[in-house]
């Protein structure tokens, strides 16, 4: 039996994972002649079809889906052996690959990184996007770690290993009060402009059940996707938000802003998730050993 053909089978893969040759091979700088021949050599190679074609699409046959999760097993060991000796840079750096859901507050991320950050031979590396994004780099070994503030459930096919590292209490913040009376909540709500995190939050969520439990509308003023925005709108607007006190920590070091209240029953949630490796990260290992 001839050896495999990693060129053709890399080829496949760039085509199967988007469906469709034109953009695959637009994308990746190459003509649709040359992905077309590389794919039929393949199958000739396998004695098996690995495409249907329907319309403009291309579908996996059920042998294009078997080949199709080699080739990503295979591809994601390359990058992680890639991350592991450093990306050229010679064994002696230690790489460290982070993605983090957009919306997770930037305050969590620094103080998370804080026991590596500073370290002689390391290259860090940090992404933001979506979840299903950043936990498809994750699957092809292109990141390390995910963090996330809603928790990733494991599949067959995906067996990821989420755990929760940390929580934090929701709060009431807002610039200095002149009033010395404590802020009663919710009797104090009324004639607040809230500042709420966005719709999909888990904070929001939360949020919308007390109140409902509670038999209150309070105004809201502001809804917001972007802990960093609402940050900065609790102190520029006059408006009362309701963020994890992580967020706000330094604003309220310096007393530019001040916790009202914590907010009953609503707590924010912190987790990590990784993939199995086949090469220990020690650097990964340090940081969640630290938490």
């Amino acid at each position: 039996m001839r050896p495999l053909n990693f060129h053709h089978l890399y080829y496949f893969w760039l085509v199967a994972k988007e469906g469709h040759l034109t953009r695959a091979a637009e994308q990746n700088h190459v003509s649709q002649s040359a992905l077309s021949s590389q794919i039929r050599q393949l199958e000739d190679q396998l004695q098996q079809p690995l495409f249907i074609r329907e319309g403009k699409k291309l579908l996996l046959t059920e042998v294009g889906t078997v080949v199709l999760n080699y080739a990503e097993g295979i591809f994601a060991l390359g990058n992680e052996l890639l991350a592991t000796v450093g990306g050229g840079r010679g064994p002696a750096v230690q790489q460290l690959r982070v993605g983090a859901v957009a919306t997770l507050s930037r305050n969590f991320q620094e103080n998370l990184l804080r026991p590596i950050i500073g370290m002689d031979n390391m290259h860090l590396v940090l992404e933001s996007g979506s979840l299903d994004g950043l936990l498809e780099h994750l699957s092809l070994h292109k990141l390390d770690l995910v963090l996330s503030n809603t928790p990733v459930v494991a599949e067959p096919q995906q067996p990821w290993q989420c755990r929760r590292i940390a929580q934090q209490h929701v709060c009431l913040v807002g610039q200095p009060r002149r009033r010395r009376h404590k802020f009663r909540f919710p009797e104090d709500l009324d004639g607040v402009k809230l500042l709420l995190p966005g719709a999909t939050s888990d904070i929001r969520t939360q949020f919308d059940l007390l109140c409902e439990r509670l038999k209150i509308s309070p105004e809201i003023y502001a809804e917001v996707e972007d802990m960093a925005m609402l940050r900065l709108l609790a102190r520029d607007t006059g408006g009362v938000a309701v963020v994890p006190e992580i967020v706000v920590q330094d604003e309220l070091h310096n007393k530019v802003l001040q916790k009202y209240c914590e907010v009953p029953d609503v707590q924010e949630n912190f987790y990590a998730t990784t993939a199995k490796r086949h090469l220990p990260s020690p650097l990964l290992d340090k940081l969640l050993d630290a938490v």
